[in-house]
């Protein structure tokens, strides 16, 4: 809700935002901090090196090895999911210590630790370890960096603040695919080579970290305060948060209907019959437009509503199926899906990120932001492994209609499920 606060003359200073327990103004004029910017750094080594890896992947489980595509979605649901094991244990563990930079730090350090391993693999189960690693790493930095990102930002830009974030982070993700690219161009069959560079760039960014971004406090226990608090102990009474638990409800099941970029690829591939070493180029094009559009529709979410733009988010990949299930072929329904596909990230990544930010106390941030972002994983990691048998019992088509159709009803009655959250209200 909104406060007026009166000076000692009696004129009406800046009017202050109370949210989720923290007080903040309004009407400031934006100004970027310094640590956010670092944040995107370290977000934008880090994902030329997952993006990198990730660009090659379905091709390389597919093509290379020669796994079935059963085989792939059960390792693009743990490249989605398998994050979700550590999301809330990694939230919490930074509210408790107060340190949430130490936190990411061993996220990106395990993370950096998995890319040599994918110099060593070759099948299922030695890139099932690889991936699960990988992606362990990564649920145990990303709340802890959204936190850090929230305590740095002006809450009145929370939003805009978290787009800044996700586009530098977006440039990583399309350099990321835009040299594997050029390395399978120069090097036919050189995923060695990718792995290679992605585990350069992996240590570029933990080391970014370690030098450029201070450790902010962010919820935690305070020096001189000995006493046990029932903040710190985790709860999922928590989730009573007002409009949190319906947050988690939506999110999740619009996260069971989103279905792994890889797949919508390989459809467009398989209808478009391009050559391989183009495929990587797919992901450049949706990061592209992620990067366009991450500030832009971070702004119109702290303007119109979080909970607004996230459902609009939704409602793009859903055009997004529609018009990958289509029967007719070329590069301008492919264009097509890729522009929506960044739209949907662009709409709903940092804004899912600030919507819980906002619905969360500010001594249970990390946890709540984990909480979130853990039942969006779980609920994709299992959406990516279902798909792929549906894919495989009905062909690409039609399950991407049928996944279309009840995707569809999810979107229309979320508005009704999120109605008035993401909204301050204004009170004399």
């Amino acid at each position: 809700m909104y406060l007026s606060v009166s000076d000692r003359n009696g004129g009406k200073k800046d009017e202050q935002v109370v949210t989720a327990g923290r007080t903040r103004r309004s009407g400031t004029r934006f100004k970027l901090s310094h640590t956010i910017v670092w944040l995107g750094v370290v977000s934008m080594f880090t994902d030329v090196s997952s993006e990198s890896v990730a660009a090659i992947l379905p091709l390389y489980i597919t093509g290379f090895l020669g796994l079935s595509v059963i085989a792939f979605g059960v390792l693009d649901g743990l490249n989605q999911g398998a994050s979700a094991l550590v999301r809330i244990a990694a939230g919490w563990t930074a509210d408790r210590i107060g340190h949430p930079k130490r936190v990411a730090l061993a996220g990106y350090g395990l993370s950096a630790a998995a890319r040599i391993g994918l110099l060593f693999a070759g099948g299922f189960w030695s890139l099932t370890a690889i991936i699960t690693g990988d992606r362990i790493g990564k649920g145990i930095r990303t709340a802890p960096r959204d936190a850090l990102v929230t305590v740095s930002a002006q809450p009145e830009h929370l939003a805009r603040h978290f787009g800044v974030h996700r586009m530098l982070d977006n440039i990583g993700a399309a350099t990321g695919p835009l040299l594997a690219f050029f390395i399978l161009m120069l090097i036919p069959n050189g995923y060695l080579t990718v792995f290679v560079v992605s585990l350069a760039f992996a240590v570029i960014g933990a080391a970014a970290l370690v030098l450029f971004v201070p450790d902010l406090r962010a919820g935690g226990r305070r020096p001189g305060d000995t006493r046990k608090s029932q903040a710190f102990a985790f709860r999922w009474g928590m989730l009573r948060e007002p409009g949190l638990g319906r947050l988690l409800i939506v999110a999740g099941v619009l996260g069971l209907l989103t279905v792994g970029d890889g797949f919508i690829y390989l459809v467009l591939q398989d209808k478009n019959s391009f050559a391989v070493q183009w495929f990587p180029l797919l992901y450049v094009g949706t990061n592209l437009v992620f990067l366009l559009l991450a500030i832009p529709l971070g702004r119109l979410a702290d303007r119109w509503g979080k909970a607004k733009v996230f459902i609009t988010g939704h409602a793009a990949l859903l055009a997004c199926y529609l018009l990958a299930a289509m029967p007719f072929a070329g590069i301008g329904p492919t264009l097509g899906c890729l522009v929506l596909l960044g739209i949907f990230y662009a709409a709903t990544d940092g804004v899912l990120a600030a919507l819980a930010g906002q619905l969360t106390p500010v001594e249970r941030l990390a946890t709540g932001i984990g909480a979130a972002q853990t039942v969006v994983a779980v609920s994709r990691m299992a959406a990516s492994a279902g798909f792929g048998v549906l894919w495989f019992a009905v062909g690409p088509t039609t399950a991407m209609v049928a996944v279309g159709c009840l995707l569809a009803v999810a979107v229309a009655a979320s508005p009704f499920i999120l109605h008035g959250i993401g909204q301050e209200k204004r009170v004399a």
